[in-house]
């Protein structure tokens, strides 16, 4: 099954018009929502929870009787924000880190709540859904209007007293666990505790679904679920479908595709083999306002490329009436299925440079005053990387790019595994490198991290290539790390003050004695560096002293490779994120079959040219537009 489609029911609609327009759309199963966004009223219990029962069971019967598949998504487990509304059901609410009670949104660790949601995924999931989801407000952070979220109640205090036999109050607890500096090992026990409460709430769910529905997961980003202590492979031990996030809610340039692949491909090192993958194309607020057609495309072609065996589409709005009203929506579906369909490659293999991350990396962090300090999101370094043309995987590869705060999370055994062969570090994954231990396998020292706004103020302002004379732009850089080349050490660019003075050495390559290669980027921001050929050629120069044999793409601005074996050989797909059309160019020096997916439209066979090791497509890509160039 591939369209799953995210559907408000509502009382008064008729369910026959619903089933017949998934018949006539090649829609194979419904995800009901019921009692969300605007027709939330709190967590529905006796009479109103009858209503939702009785309404969603005879939808159900319809859908099963025109062929139609069926999943439910309750739309709250603890409740995603209070927005003006309160609960009187006696659960106790959330509290944040400065002391902030919820009106709305409940505890994880308060015992009535479990007992309603144990009780109504229990019962609903009598009726013989498919899928039960959990929806990704199961979570501590993001419950507005609490800053960063909850976790800090005193029914969660009280456990976390029993792990650590001792009995801070919040203030210290939080004072402890975000403080400057080597991790407290309150913190590690803080996030032991949200986890096994979490996990506690996961077992009671499952045990009353058991045996009549799968459990479905929604969840949100890799960094801050480590902040909270999640447990990926507990979860997916527990948990048969997941649903990851991967694309924003409402319009954005085509260059943010980088983001949607990164968070695709990041995601997939969580899962073990066999969980059902749907993601969720979302569009909110729910109206044909608030994406274009173009790029729900181009975000349904890009799910499937990365392996997605069905799509879970939010494209109708909830509350204004049945799907019929929506015709320019049918049409989007029906003319998106044939690129949708030849996108996909069953159990593939993604290749690319390893982007390593590892789920207990927030325990590690040194800490920066702030829980938000925490975080450690392997999506930057991702995101550096694509909109250069150069492909990545998750996990450890052959070449790999670690930045920032990640760096703490390298399990230590792990280290020398990386520096052993071709490794990209920006300044601030050096510094935490160097102050672990590892300098001298680096081939810089890293004299300090200079920040733009700190008190003593920093003139760090261009980036000169030496061997060309090329500048490039540091000046908006929030970091950037005072590097000074080793002994022994190539040194490719320089930084320079306004006045042209230099400041400290801007790009390192150096070959350690273990035979590993290592590039280290002063920048300490490198996504966020002004995007221009220079850079890309930088960075292509990178990977090459890396020894990475990938097929890097150039030929425009964020052309967006996504490499993998499939079953009939190898499949090279560039999206083009930029607004104008572009002719990519592979470094790949093999004969290849080319197909473009343009959006909306049929797959087309578009001829290519082969020289000088490369392969150039010899068509325009539009924007959004792919390119899938195969080989055996």
């Amino acid at each position: 099954m591939t369209y799953h489609l995210r559907y408000q029911v509502l009382p008064g609609r008729d369910p026959a018009r619903l089933a017949a327009y998934c018949a006539g759309h090649g829609i194979e199963e419904v995800v009901l929502i019921y009692g969300s966004e605007e027709l939330h009223a709190g967590h529905p219990v006796g009479v109103g929870e009858d209503l939702w029962f009785e309404h969603v069971s005879e939808v159900k019967d319809v859908l099963d009787a025109h062929g139609i598949g069926a999943s439910l998504n309750p739309w709250v487990t603890v409740g995603h924000a209070d927005r003006g509304r309160t609960q009187d059901l006696g659960f106790a609410p959330m509290v944040s880190p400065l002391g902030e009670a919820a009106t709305a949104t409940a505890s994880f660790a308060c015992p009535v709540w479990r007992d309603w949601l144990a009780g109504h995924y229990g019962r609903f999931s009598r009726l013989g859904f498919r899928v039960l989801w959990l929806e990704d407000d199961f979570r501590f952070h993001n419950h507005a209007p609490l800053t960063w979220g909850g976790g800090f109640e005193p029914e969660m205090l009280e456990r976390f007293a029993l792990l650590a036999g001792d009995k801070p109050t919040r203030e210290e607890l939080v004072a402890a666990i975000t403080a400057t500096g080597p991790p407290h090992p309150w913190r590690a026990l803080l996030q032991r505790t949200w986890r096994e409460v979490q996990l506690e709430v996961l077992d009671l769910v499952r045990q009353a679904v058991a045996g009549r529905a799968k459990l479905g997961l929604m969840s949100s980003g890799l960094g801050v679920a480590s902040v909270e202590g999640r447990d990926w492979a507990a979860f997916f031990d527990r948990v048969e479908v997941h649903r990851p996030h991967f694309a924003p809610y409402g319009d954005a340039p085509g260059r943010r595709l980088s983001y949607s692949i990164a968070m695709l491909e990041l995601q997939r090192g969580l899962r073990p083999a066999g969980v059902e993958v749907a993601p969720e194309i979302e569009n909110w607020p729910h109206t044909e306002w608030t994406k274009s057609d173009t790029q729900t495309w181009s975000e349904m072609v890009t799910a499937r490329l990365s392996g997605a065996g069905g799509l879970l589409l939010d494209v109708h709005p909830f509350v204004t009436g049945d799907p019929q009203r929506y015709p320019r929506v049918g049409r989007m579906l029906a003319r998106s299925r044939p690129a949708v369909d030849r996108a996909f490659s069953p159990d593939i293999s993604v290749h690319g440079v390893g982007v390593p991350w590892w789920p207990d990396t927030a325990a590690h962090v040194w800490g920066d005053g702030g829980l938000d300090g925490l975080r450690a999101d392997p999506l930057r370094a991702a995101e550096y990387l694509l909109p250069y043309g150069v492909p990545v995987q998750a996990g450890v590869g052959a070449v790999n790019a670690v930045f920032g705060k990640v760096a703490w999370g390298v399990p230590d055994g792990e280290v020398e595994r990386l520096l052993s062969g071709g490794l990209l570090l920006d300044g601030h994954a050096a510094l935490v490198l160097a102050e672990r231990g590892f300098g001298e396998l680096l081939g810089v020292r890293v004299e300090e991290v200079a920040e733009r706004d700190a008190p003593a103020r920093q003139p760090y302002s261009m980036e000169r290539v030496l061997d060309g004379g090329q500048l490039l732009s540091v000046n908006v850089q929030p970091a950037v790390a005072r590097l000074a080349a080793l002994p022994g050490a190539e040194t490719w660019t320089e930084i320079l003050t306004p006045r042209g003075e230099h400041w400290g050495d801007g790009r390192v390559a150096f070959t350690n004695r273990l035979g590993g290669r290592v590039v280290t980027l002063a920048a300490c921001t490198p996504e966020s560096l002004g995007r221009c050929d220079d850079g890309q050629s930088l960075a292509h120069r990178s990977l090459h002293y890396l020894n990475a044999e990938l097929p890097l793409v150039t030929g425009g601005p964020h052309l967006l490779p996504h490499l993998a074996r499939t079953a009939a050989g190898w499949r090279l797909a560039i999206a083009n994120g930029s607004a104008d059309p572009a002719r990519p160019v592979a470094d790949l020096d093999r004969d290849v079959t080319a197909t473009l997916l343009a959006p909306l439209a049929e797959p087309a066979s578009v001829p290519v040219r082969r020289a000088e090791g490369r392969v150039h497509v010899e068509a325009d890509v539009p924007h959004r537009g792919y390119v899938l160039l195969e080989w055996r």
